[in-house]
């Protein structure tokens, strides 16, 4: 924090984000138009263009959602070691991920298709836990929440104006589904030229951590500590019951008969919850409880799934949904990195927080599978009222761990 007198709450605000957080966050939005112009049109291009299965959809949505689970110790380890690398590290995954974007005009069958998005997740693997170490070690402990939703603010307006982008796409060209793979590509490459020019790498303090080397066994040696370990189960459990975005929209335009070309802006509400709603509850993490907020969150995706096994088909169904299943990313996705950062070390944060993304992405992974072959064997309906069921039993387990610290503002 700077300064100790008290400023007024504009020059409170800008103070507590570092240039950092704010550099980040512009590589992410940038990142996001690209990801999520293809994210947006992925399902529809799978299940009605190429005619997949819903348990063949589930399988590469899983590849896509929970690949990185795979490489995300390798990349918090890599960041780690020398202390001055998570720029690099995050931008050699920004870039991977940016080269398989022209490779999807040439897949147009199950196994190639697969291969490129495990690439994809690997680039995704590889940069996520350097970036959030660096948004965590540019923040105060006390502001760790807000800077986390300052990030993930600026993070969902590039996937607020992704799908936006797609819509537009395909209903402007004749070879549509191309022409969103070539545009995403080179918007991919902007975000990796803004990374390499604007984030300020990072040097370890010689003072800081002494007798911490980061070292993998040192790494995996983390979950020896209560509160890391607690944090890490929750993560994996609720992960498990937590379906993925890809299934929540095909489930929305299957119970209102959405138009194919409207399909793209369904992403447009659960984004535009998360935009508005991540500072502020990323604020309220800080002075409330990142542990509340957090479980809060799951509570609204309970309830977006309860809304989807209603006999509810009201025109405001798709808003009530979207807006729910934004809530959750808001109360989640940033407070759960920014309370993990208060039990990590500052010479393995990448590492620790890529611990609990790793546990997160492979439950999301397995969810992804179980629930793609429940759909195609019992049905869309069964398969959701499974993952609620088990949502809230993950809910009521991790409400008796309570792991998190609730910082003291």
């Amino acid at each position: 924090m700077e300064g100790t007198a008290r400023p007024t709450a504009a020059g409170r605000y800008r103070s507590t984000i570092a240039p950092t957080v704010l550099a980040l966050g512009t590589v992410s939005l940038v990142t996001d138009v690209s990801s999520e112009m293809v994210t947006a049109v992925l399902p529809l291009y799978l299940v009605t263009g190429l005619g997949l299965s819903p348990l063949g959809f589930g399988l590469l949505d899983g590849v896509y959602n929970g690949f990185s689970a795979v490489v995300r110790l390798v990349g918090g380890h890599l960041a780690d070691r020398g202390g001055g690398r998570h720029k690099w590290v995050a931008g050699a995954g920004y870039a991977l991920s940016a080269l398989c974007k022209p490779l999807l005009l040439i897949a147009h069958t199950l196994t190639p298709i697969g291969l490129i998005l495990a690439a994809d997740r690997t680039g995704k693997g590889l940069r996520t836990a350097p970036r959030d170490a660096l948004i965590s070690l540019s923040s105060t402990p006390e502001t760790r929440g807000r800077a986390f939703g300052v990030h993930r603010a600026m993070d969902t307006a590039g996937a607020l104006l992704g799908p936006l982008a797609a819509f537009l796409i395909l209903r402007a060209t004749v070879d549509g589904y191309d022409a969103v793979f070539t545009v995403s590509f080179c918007v991919a490459v902007v975000g990796v030229l803004v990374l390499v020019l604007f984030v300020p790498g990072r040097r370890s303090s010689p003072t800081a951590d002494i007798g911490t080397r980061p070292t993998l066994r040192a790494a995996l040696g983390l979950l020896a500590h209560r509160d890391l370990r607690r944090i890490t189960v929750c993560a994996l459990l609720l992960g498990l019951a937590t379906v993925s975005d890809s299934f929540v929209y095909l489930l929305l335009q299957r119970r209102l008969d959405v138009p194919d070309g409207w399909f793209p802006l369904l992403p447009l509400g659960t984004a535009a919850a998360f935009l508005l709603l991540a500072v502020p509850l990323g604020r309220l993490a800080d002075r409330w409880g990142r542990w509340r907020v957090f479980l809060t969150g799951h509570g609204a995706l309970l309830a977006a799934y309860a809304l989807l096994l209603t006999s509810w088909h009201g025109s405001a169904l798709p808003y009530a949904v979207l807006a729910l299943h934004g809530t959750f990313y808001a109360a989640t996705d940033g407070v759960l990195m920014a309370a993990a950062s208060d039990s990590v070390p500052e010479a393995l944060r990448s590492s620790g927080l890529a611990l609990v993304q790793t546990g997160q992405a492979g439950a999301r992974f397995a969810c992804s599978l179980a629930f793609g072959a429940a759909w195609t064997l019992w049905g869309d309906r069964t398969a959701l009222l499974a993952a609620a069921a088990a949502l809230a039993l993950c809910a009521a387990y991790a409400l008796t761990l309570r792991p998190f610290r609730e910082a003291a503002v």
